[in-house]
């Protein structure tokens, strides 16, 4: 078992290369390999907004497979998605680095290694599942942490790679370094539960049923998830134009996601240590509260870099609770005969919150107050707003307030 965790640990961290490729291709223009393509493309109208379409392509990838794993795996089994995954992720980052055109960057970094990541990513969390029973909140979130420590680690390399070689060889590296991980973890993952022959006889529709959203509860869990998720993403996005907006260095920035990314690794263990204490849909109601908290009181007066890196500590300590709990949560209320089902769907769904960002500039260009202070609001009122549904669905599951769930 402990083997069997480890390596989905180490699965996990590929997938978090999507969350870093997206961040150096933000949509304000300020990442390492913007500025590269952008200097490329330089003769090309409107190049930072096509560029910054294929970080957003590559998001909507990673969610999009869970649908495709569901099939694939319940028909040939566990290990050969994953060496599927593994050989697509790792086709895409070695292809963009021979980027001469735009268009390449959706092809590769957008479509193939977006797909590969996710297939990656839904194995890494969906079997481990099947291995707890009392410390699942732990175990998944321990398995999590994954992506957090390649948050905090990628940003230097890429950085490094960019000034010391260049954005086609930072691609290839990447990808070998995926190759290496993933060769690892394909050979020593293990199921608890090996599909059996006779259920590769089975439909689509007995694979991967819509169906499930007609559970309620189920349903307002994706709409709190969806509705949470879209606040997560813009302090990664938008706080290190904020630290320059307020006169810090770039590397005053970097250091600021660097830090917030190692927060999110520390905080996805302790809130599913937690969570077997106190119940998983509580402490996700708590860490969304304290996320929604953070950025109401803290980043809201942060105005020299000491006190934005306090926000980046607590609200990265919190901010990722539910990527840490959404696997045995979603086990929890379908059960896990449809866990499978159910976190491919909920996967599938957050597809909607990749527009955070894009939803929060649009309300920051429309509204007239000081810079970036609707960037605040939208995350504070995001993570307040998922808190409120939870605490519904909560009282809805139990009909009690304090009762351990």
């Amino acid at each position: 078992m402990a083997l069997t965790v480890a390596m989905a640990g180490l699965s996990s961290w590929v997938p978090s290369l999507h969350s870093l490729l997206r961040s150096v291709l933000p949509l304000d223009g300020k990442g390492v390999m913007q500025n590269h393509y952008e200097e490329v493309f330089r003769n090309v109208p409107n190049a930072q907004l096509q560029l910054s379409f294929a970080g957003t392509l590559m998001e909507l990838f990673v969610d999009l497979m869970g649908p495709v794993f569901q099939v694939l795996s319940s028909r040939y089994g566990i290990r050969p998605v994953l060496v599927l995954g593994s050989l697509v992720s790792v086709l895409g980052l070695e292809l963009a680095g021979f980027t001469t055109q735009i268009w390449h960057l959706y092809l590769t970094q957008g479509v193939l290694f977006g797909a590969g990541a996710s297939l990656l990513y839904v194995a890494a969390m969906s079997v481990p599942a099947q291995w707890f029973n009392k410390r699942r909140g732990l175990g998944l979130s321990m398995v999590s942490s994954g992506a957090g420590v390649g948050g905090v680690v990628l940003p230097f390399l890429v950085t490094e790679m960019n000034k010391k070689l260049d954005s086609g060889w930072t691609y290839r590296i990447l990808g070998f370094v995926c190759l290496a991980v993933n060769v690892i973890t394909c050979l020593l993952i293990k199921e608890k539960y090996p599909q059996q022959p006779a259920a590769a006889q089975q439909n689509l529709r007995e694979i991967f049923d819509f169906g499930i959203l007609k559970d309620t509860n189920f349903l307002i869990w994706v709409i709190s998830t969806m509705i949470s998720v879209m606040g997560y993403f813009v302090p990664f996005f938008f706080l290190p134009s904020y630290a320059t907006h307020l006169g810090l260095s770039n590397s005053d920035g970097t250091s600021l996601t660097a830090v917030m990314a190692a927060c999110t690794c520390v905080g996805r263990i302790g809130i599913g240590y937690i969570s077997d204490t106190i119940g998983r849909i509580n402490a996700l109601i708590l860490g969304h509260i304290v996320a929604s908290l953070a950025a109401f009181l803290i980043w809201v007066f942060a105005d020299n870099f000491g006190v934005l890196m306090a926000f980046a500590v607590v609200f990265g300590l919190v901010c990722s609770s539910y990527f840490a709990l959404m696997s045995p949560i979603t086990a929890t209320i379908v059960g896990i005969d449809r866990f499978p089902t159910g976190l491919s769907v909920l996967l599938l769904t957050n597809m909607i919150p990749v527009f955070g960002p894009t939803i929060a500039s649009a309300i920051e260009t429309r509204v007239s107050s000081e810079p970036y202070f609707s960037y605040k609001m939208f995350t504070g009122v995001t993570f307040m707003l998922g808190a409120i549904i939870l605490i519904f669905l909560k009282l809805k599951m139990t009909k009690a307030v304090l009762s351990k769930i």
